[in-house]
């Protein structure tokens, strides 16, 4: 019975955890790894990929086509970015801003709703600004 209830317990604590609640791991220790969230400050912006800096180490942010939303994130801002690192890059599933708007940039691993340009269905965008949380 008192196996039963940790059991119980331990299920529903996880069932809690939400993406942003992710442990952070530093730039420098960036594995290809999904659903990881990093943390640092924007040091260059061109298009929707930025330079993100935590102090550590810098990685190359991709939050997606411009043609598909526009972020404006600035050039010195603090943000945190879930998503997954692929040898070069961090894909982008989501960033939360330091005043706490959240941009869903997309639903997590897999193909980007924006891939396969004009035979995508999606293609041009319907909805033009990121979705927020």
């Amino acid at each position: 019975m008192r196996s039963s209830l940790t059991i119980l317990a331990t299920s529903a604590l996880l069932a809690n955890i939400t993406p942003a609640s992710l442990a952070q791991i530093p730039i420098e220790s960036l594995t290809r790894t999904r659903g990881i969230s990093i943390s640092g400050t924007i040091r260059s912006v061109v298009g929707n990929d930025f330079i993100l800096d935590d102090g550590t180490g810098q990685v190359i942010v991709d939050a997606g086509p411009q043609r598909w939303h526009q972020l404006n994130l600035q050039e010195g801002e603090q943000v945190t970015v879930i998503g997954e690192y692929s040898d070069y890059e961090f894909d982008a599933f989501q960033i939360t801003r330091s005043n706490g708007d959240v941009l869903t940039i997309r639903q997590g691993p897999g193909r980007p709703p924006w891939a396969g340009g004009r035979r995508n269905p999606n293609f041009p965008n319907p909805n033009p600004n990121p979705a927020r949380r």
